[in-house]
């Protein structure tokens, strides 16, 4: 699954395919461990994450994790596809944690969204540097 095949991914599909080479955009100073449990027909799946010099490496363990992140299957698909914020579907009671609230961060920005998504602070950049950038979901670049 290439990096254009994001769309429509399972969060299952993502956390298999995600390779552990350097994240950049991970701050250099965390680490951490997070175990996200993925709830769906009539059973829980277990992905663990360990955060380190920013890389990223995934395994299936129930093990203990400094931040621990609980939510039906359908939640980290939209997560996973750019559709949902993990904050906002904590706020609305959709997803629960435990734990290290800093490395919500770090879910955030491994669950980026889709292909061709600029950050906010992206776009300001490029608008003050006098570039002609537009969001890419209203599909104009």
């Amino acid at each position: 699954m290439g990096e254009g095949d994001l769309m429509g991914a399972t969060a299952e599909q993502y956390l298999q395919q995600l390779d552990d080479g350097r994240r950049p955009d991970l701050p250099e100073t965390t680490v951490g461990t997070l175990r996200l449990d993925v709830r769906g027909d009539g059973c829980t799946d277990h992905w663990y994450l360990r955060v380190s010099d920013q890389h990223v490496q995934v395994s299936r363990s129930d093990d203990d994790a400094d931040l621990v992140v609980r939510a039906d299957r359908w939640v980290f698909d939209s997560m996973v596809n750019g559709e949902l914020h993990p904050g906002a579907a904590m706020l609305r009671n959709e997803l629960t944690m435990q734990g290290d609230m800093r490395l919500l961060l770090v879910l955030r920005r491994i669950f980026a969204g889709p292909a061709g998504a600029r950050h906010p602070r992206e776009l300001g950049r490029a608008a003050l540097a006098g570039r002609n950038v537009t969001p890419a979901r209203e599909g104009r670049s």
